[in-house]
């Protein structure tokens, strides 16, 4: 099955997340298919925190890729 998650990067308590398409049965931070956008908790103020590739979302959510729960989370915050 394919997924919709998120990939830890960053430094020790600097966490920055790629919002990436891969195959389930792959490590959190291994292979990915494609990477479609990035979450960074700790952004400072005026700085872009999130953004996903709403096209490339909608493409992989008709193919059949189930969302995980943060990812479905960060989706409710993405300006209409």
């Amino acid at each position: 099955m394919v997924v919709i998650r998120l990939a830890r990067g960053g430094a020790k308590d600097r966490p920055f997340f790629n919002v990436v398409v891969a195959d389930k049965r792959c490590r959190r931070d291994g292979r990915f298919i494609e990477r479609i956008g990035f979450y960074s908790p700790v952004a400072k103020d005026g700085v872009e925190d999130l953004r996903i590739a709403s096209d490339r979302l909608n493409h992989w959510v008709s193919q059949g890729a189930q969302m995980a729960d943060s990812v479905k989370k960060l989706v409710k915050r993405l300006p209409a």
